[in-house]
């Protein structure tokens, strides 16, 4: 197989190529054996649809993942070593794809991989975030930290999913049952309704007109849309997880306003934490600013970051650098400003990220109260329409007699 991957030298020069291996893990042990630091690695195939979906079903949910992330970091606490905390979590573990997840992990340990080496042989479960960070820790040594970390973060992620599932789940019972209801009406009742109006020449509102000619065109060619409809959510996906669809979701994260504003929060939490826990380690100052790029899962975001750090190798302030692009709040820039006048930069990175994933706790709380509230607002105009579209030409044709 071939992969492009991105590393630096012994002397800090950026490397950029591709390299043949048998795997993912394999790359990275040959360019390690060349005195690289290996920053990221990625095939260079394509990878298909369905083999996506297959991956997808393995069976290993969010919960999965909390609940060993937390379990891992308990026995890292207790001073057990990496090896045995995963014999143990291996024997613990219920769900039999993650137990064999882990016991492969545990064997490539065993081999001499690193830990991030060994969780990003699985980037498809753990993420690009949940592997830049224990690659960090390991920088740092601080790797019961980074699983503390995750865990907390995993835990917050899964409350604010499932608020958003709790949030949504009665209006879409009723969204299904009114999609349900107007297909009945629009492909059966309005066909039956449309001779009588046409014979008693009842002028017929626009919007009536609108679904009886589109309950024709359904009931004539409801196969077609249906396949359709799945040839081009198939294709939206696929489109999605290109190189060019990936650039353009990231880009509209950061421009339309509901996703940037939970979006942008979110990501200042990860780079101010990320940074934090590499300066503390004693990470080089452009290095941690590099590594937590990797950890920043957008690509817009993350050449910014790479596009910093070199500013950073070329003598500016990290405050400068932030201030200069229009990417970053003002705050972001004032506080780290203050950390290196006051010569706490890691302690005000904290703060920011400590602010921020307040911000976005708040702010993701705010949407979920509004989201029942429009759906159902959007609802109850759809269900006016409909019964409108129905009861007006049948009051125009009692008028007639």
């Amino acid at each position: 197989m071939r992969f492009t991957y991105q590393a630096r030298t012994k002397n800090g020069e950026l490397q950029t190529g591709n390299v043949e291996a048998a795997n993912k893990a394999a790359a990275i042990q040959i360019l390690s054996s060349h005195d690289l630091f290996v920053l990221s690695v990625e095939s260079a195939e394509k990878v298909g649809f369905l083999d996506r979906i297959f991956s997808f079903a393995g069976g290993i949910k969010r919960k999965d993942l909390l609940v060993f992330t937390r379990q891992l970091s308990t026995l890292l606490q207790a001073q057990l070593s990496l090896s045995d905390a995963l014999k143990t979590l291996r024997q613990q573990t219920t769900n039999q794809a993650l137990r064999e997840v882990i016991s492969e992990i545990s064997d490539d340990i065993s081999s001499g991989l690193s830990f991030s080496q060994a969780l990003e042989r699985h980037k498809e479960i753990f993420g690009e975030f949940y592997v830049a960070m224990i690659r960090s820790s390991e920088v740092t040594g601080s790797l019961d930290a980074a699983a503390i970390f995750l865990a907390d973060f995993l835990e917050k992620e899964d409350d604010l999913v499932s608020r958003v599932k709790s949030a949504m789940t009665y209006p879409l019972i009723v969204v299904g049952l009114f999609i349900i209801v107007a297909g009945i009406m629009v492909v059966d009742v309005f066909p039956q309704l449309k001779p009588v109006f046409e014979s008693a020449n009842v002028s017929l509102p626009f919007y009536t007109l609108a679904l009886i000619n589109s309950g024709d065109f359904i009931a004539r060619w409801w196969i077609a849309i249906l396949i359709f409809i799945v040839l081009l959510f198939l294709m939206v996906i696929e489109y999605f997880h290109s190189a060019e669809g990936k650039a353009l979701w990231d880009d509209l994260k950061t421009r339309l306003p509901i996703l940037r504003q939970i979006y942008l929060p979110l990501t200042m939490s990860r780079f101010a934490n990320s940074a934090a826990v590499l300066i503390k380690g004693g990470v080089p100052l452009d290095q941690a600013i590099e590594i937590t790029a990797e950890s920043i899962d957008n690509t817009f975001y993350r050449e910014i970051f790479r596009q910093i750090s070199e500013e950073l190798r070329k003598g500016s302030l990290l405050s400068e650098a932030l201030s200069s692009s229009p990417y970053f709040p003002p705050l972001v820039s004032q506080m780290v400003a203050v950390g290196e006048q006051t010569g706490q930069l890691e302690q005000m990175l904290v703060r920011l990220s400590n602010y921020y994933t307040r911000e976005t706790d708040k702010i993701v709380g705010n949407l979920v109260d509004l989201i029942q509230p429009m759906l159902m607002i959007v609802i109850g105009l759809m269900v006016g329409l409909l019964f409108a579209s129905v009861l007006l030409p049948i009051y125009n044709l009692s008028t007639s007699f």
